[in-house]
């Protein structure tokens, strides 16, 4: 195989951001090393710790790294002391809303998987969730959130929601695309008895559809989307939804898979795509090796996919169901007998780098004796 050169910028961003973005780091490190690619980091702040540094959450040379890569790792932002002051002119998130614009990251990508091994972590019952796989299809840079807002003089608030056909259309093609890839069945969630936003969406997916014949297309509003997703998961393969449902079902549907610390995203534009968990900066844990990195190594898997570096991606999926499957996790999924964050990280890249390997020890990983580290 020839080898692939790729700049990837790495944005750690605050409380355990830093700490898991290093084990996703050290898998495509050992990707790189296995498949004789090479990858160049650049590491940049973004949210509270660049806000400290800077005064802005988004600094001028962060975004220009960003333009300038082939593919961004993003860890979490987030800190109390801004969580707790909702007057704070200047806050953590701006970063991040104002990276997706100026990227134009307007999809976000989230599988929900179900492993056999973990459905006892679920709050739902196993024999509802066993075999759910899932990709939602989130519209990321239009409606209620971007949408004119403000309050009248006598103290009325209003949000406004708009959307236009081409908004929805460069979308509903990356969901029927990926549709067609897997099991060939994409449902709308929206809300068209009640939003004129939503009829659009429908009308322009009935229109798409005929390009993609291959395609069951059904349409559900989302109050009954949100209750079938835990009634019965397993009925889904591809939900494409606007902005703000796609922010709701996709935090309910990460119950599914018995923790946050599993589920990766991808935010995807048209020149450049960002890659991160779906899990917060998870402050109380910072510092201390207990947070879960397998959904910042499972985004770092979608980032392989981004770049047409598809083995590679299935290799690490492959390596984190290993871990899965011998129990290589954190407390949070494995309360008895714990690894760290580092430990996980590290029994993963290991098993990339040598997966032929038979006999090696995951002993070995816990006492920090890896070739990789």
């Amino acid at each position: 195989m020839d080898m692939v050169i790729k700049k990837i910028a790495v944005l750690p961003g605050d409380g355990i951001g830093p700490e898991v973005c290093r084990q996703a780091v050290k898998v495509l490190e050992a990707v790189a090393e296995r498949f004789g690619h090479r990858f160049e980091f650049s590491s940049h702040p973004v949210g509270a710790c660049a806000i400290d540094a800077t005064g802005n959450p988004l600094p001028d040379d962060t975004l220009a790294a960003c333009r300038a890569a082939d593919a961004v790792l993003f860890g979490a932002i987030g800190d109390p002391k801004y969580d707790n002051d909702p007057t704070a002119p200047v806050r953590p998130e701006q970063g991040l809303l104002r990276l997706r614009k100026e990227l134009g990251l307007f999809a976000n990508i989230r599988p929900v998987t179900a492993y056999n091994a973990l459905l006892k972590h679920s709050p739902l019952k196993a024999e509802r969730i066993q075999g759910t796989d899932m990709v939602i299809f989130r519209e990321l840079t239009g409606g209620i959130y971007f949408g004119e807002k403000g309050r009248t003089a006598d103290g009325t608030a209003y949000d406004h929601c708009t959307y236009s056909r081409a908004e929805i259309e460069r979308i509903a093609h990356l969901a029927f695309q990926s549709a067609a890839g897997r099991r060939r069945h994409l449902t709308l969630v929206d809300k068209a008895n009640v939003l004129e936003t939503s009829r659009l969406w429908r009308e322009v997916v009935r229109d798409l559809a005929a390009q993609y014949p291959d395609v069951v297309v059904d349409y559900l509003f989302v109050d009954n989307a949100a209750m079938q997703i835990i009634l019965n998961p397993t009925q889904f393969d591809v939900v494409l939804t606007e902005n703000m449902f796609g922010d709701i079902i996709s935090d309910e549907a990460s119950v599914i898979a018995g923790s946050m610390g599993l589920l990766p995203s991808a935010s995807v534009g048209a020149q450049v795509a960002l890659f991160e968990p779906i899990h917060g900066s998870y402050p109380q844990a910072r510092g201390k090796g207990i947070a879960n990195p397998l959904a910042a190594i499972l985004s770092a898997a979608l980032l392989l996919d981004h770049l047409g570096l598809g083995t590679e991606a299935e290799l690490v999926r492959e390596a984190v169901d290993e871990a899965i499957t011998n129990h290589i996790l954190t407390p949070e999924l494995n309360a008895s007998a714990p690894y760290t964050t580092e430990q996980v990280g590290s029994y993963v890249a290991f098993w990339i780098a040598d997966s032929n390997e038979q006999q090696w020890s995951a002993h070995n990983i816990a006492i920090g004796i890896s070739t990789i580290i």
